[in-house]
């Protein structure tokens, strides 16, 4: 049985495989935003291993729930599913960053540098990755009019280019990608076309599974199966580039401090 940490497990996505490692018999450590969203799933925080908190906008209680995490002991995999979809308004976290980026990609980039290094890393992602583009210039939204969709999609295409980089600059590490697809969730939305079981079987299953299939790095998942992402994702150049901006931006070396 495994150790798994999986970031926002509140509700959606986070909950479902939550629920599911926890039916399997692992340990499972949950993570809530604040108290009050933590008493929302009391009920399954009972059977886990451990709840955290602290809201991932801000990189003091990121360093919190790091410290949260590595108290409880080593994890065995941690699945970085915690995110926010359209925001209205840029937004300003504590450190000054646009609320999409520091909770979609700063907060798990700062959680991977600090969290004890477990032997599989699971990063959620979106097929809406593809409309990210290649530009690093201005990610943090400060000169750019603000556009929620772009943001997202961006984020989505960073987070998945941290994922590959990882797993080129990790070889210990299995490090993946995963998009869920549409799902009827609080952030999906009611109306969403793609299945809700099969938007966490994948994560879990990376997480967890002594399968060949699922023992890789480097993969970007849909539904259990490989699929190709955009071709950022991919070019090293671009993804050394990020990991020095997400440096910058955080005051973090993640892969110079961590090799």
């Amino acid at each position: 049985m495994s150790r798994i940490f999986i970031t926002g497990s509140t509700d959606g996505l986070g909950l479902a495989a939550a629920r599911t490692l926890i039916s399997q018999g692992h340990d499972v450590v949950l993570h809530a935003r604040s108290r009050e969203r933590a008493a929302a799933i009391s009920e399954t925080s009972a059977t886990a291993l451990g709840l955290v908190t602290g809201d991932l906008a801000s990189a003091a209680e990121t360093r919190s729930v790091a410290d949260q995490v590595n108290a409880i002991g080593r994890m065995d995999a941690v699945i970085h599913n915690a995110g926010i979809y359209l925001e209205r308004s840029r937004g300003e976290t504590p450190e000054g960053h646009a609320r999409t980026l520091a909770v979609n990609v700063l907060a798990p980039y700062l959680l991977t540098a600090w969290i004890t290094r477990p032997d599989r890393l699971i990063y959620l992602t979106s097929g809406m990755h593809r409309s990210g583009g290649s530009s690093l210039d201005d990610i943090d939204w400060k000169r750019r009019p603000w556009n929620a969709s772009q943001a997202y999609s961006e984020s989505k295409l960073h987070i998945a280019t941290l994922a590959a980089a990882i797993a080129r600059h990790w070889p210990d590490v299995l490090s993946n990608a995963v998009d869920p697809g549409w799902v009827p969730t609080k952030m999906g939305g009611a109306g969403a076309p793609d299945d809700l079981e099969m938007g966490h079987l994948t994560q879990t299953w990376l997480a967890t599974s002594d399968d060949d299939a699922a023992k890789v790095s480097g993969g970007y998942w849909y539904h259990r199966q490989q699929r190709e992402a955009a071709a950022e994702v991919g070019d090293v150049g671009f993804q050394d580039a990020l990991v020095q901006k997400l440096g910058e931006l955080t005051g973090v070396r993640l892969i110079a401090e961590r090799q």
